[in-house]
């Protein structure tokens, strides 16, 4: 059963069929709100809002492991994040969508692991490819079905937030290697592969990156907003397709 975990921009899944809302409880507490399940394309899915279905969850506060923790114990087995992000690569345009490969990890203080305590081994996961090929190739047949540009590949930068980053920083990490910049990708990602849940994003460029094209002296919070809800209408398209894939 494929799971959506939708993050700034997306808090609801207005196409979806709702059959019921399930509050979840782990032994790492609470996700970030209910499990909706419902039906699309004929299809059963569960959708999850990242940061609280009235976007009121800051990307260091979120508890991942609950999140997907919650999402493995109800069946799901694969994972597709939606994330909104900042374009530092040129070709990179507010709007545009890509399905990365890759990740930079640049936050700190978050539970990154299930596997800690005083009665748990030590264990080692393979992270050499973040993302789960499969499903990335899901995701761009999707995308190509239903006539949606998306960029395959990509290394995303996740920073600790919630602030935005400083022009300097968005040079350190283009140094780096980085092509876009969010603050939820991990430890999203690496608690998705210690759950063996195939798991792939969905960028959605919500702007240039500070220092980088018109953010080069600010980034305009107000024209976001303008971005999103029209890519987000192009991610919803790809969803309904990905879900018969």
């Amino acid at each position: 059963m494929l799971a959506i975990i939708g993050g700034s921009g997306l808090t609801q899944l207005t196409n979806l069929e709702i059959r019921k809302r399930k509050a979840a409880r782990t032994p790492f507490g609470e996700p970030s709100g209910p499990l909706t399940v419902g039906m699309l394309g004929g299809r059963e899915l569960v959708f999850l809002a990242r940061h609280g279905y009235g976007h009121t969850i800051a990307p260091h506060q979120i508890n991942y492991r609950a999140n997907l923790w919650a999402l493995k114990d109800i069946g799901v087995d694969r994972v597709v994040s939606i994330a909104s992000v900042g374009g530092i690569r040129a070709d990179l345009l507010p709007g545009m969508l890509l399905v990365p490969h890759q990740i930079l990890d640049y936050t700190s203080g978050r539970a990154a692991t299930f596997f800690e305590g005083a009665e748990a081994e030590v264990t080692h996961i393979d992270f050499t490819e973040p993302y789960t090929e499969s499903e990335r190739q899901r995701i761009l047949k999707a995308a190509a079905a239903c006539g949606e540009e998306i960029v395959d590949g990509g290394v995303y930068a996740t920073t600790q937030g919630p602030r935005l980053e400083t022009a300097a920083e968005i040079t350190r990490l283009e140094r780096d290697g980085a092509d876009v910049v969010g603050m939820t990708g991990m430890p999203e990602a690496a608690l998705a592969r210690e759950l063996e849940l195939a798991y792939a994003a969905i960028g959605v460029v919500a702007n240039y990156a500070a220092g980088r094209g018109d953010s080069a002296r600010a980034i305009s919070l107000a024209d976001i907003g303008a971005v999103l809800e029209h890519a987000m209408a192009r991610v919803r398209r790809i969803i309904e397709q990905l879900v018969i894939e």
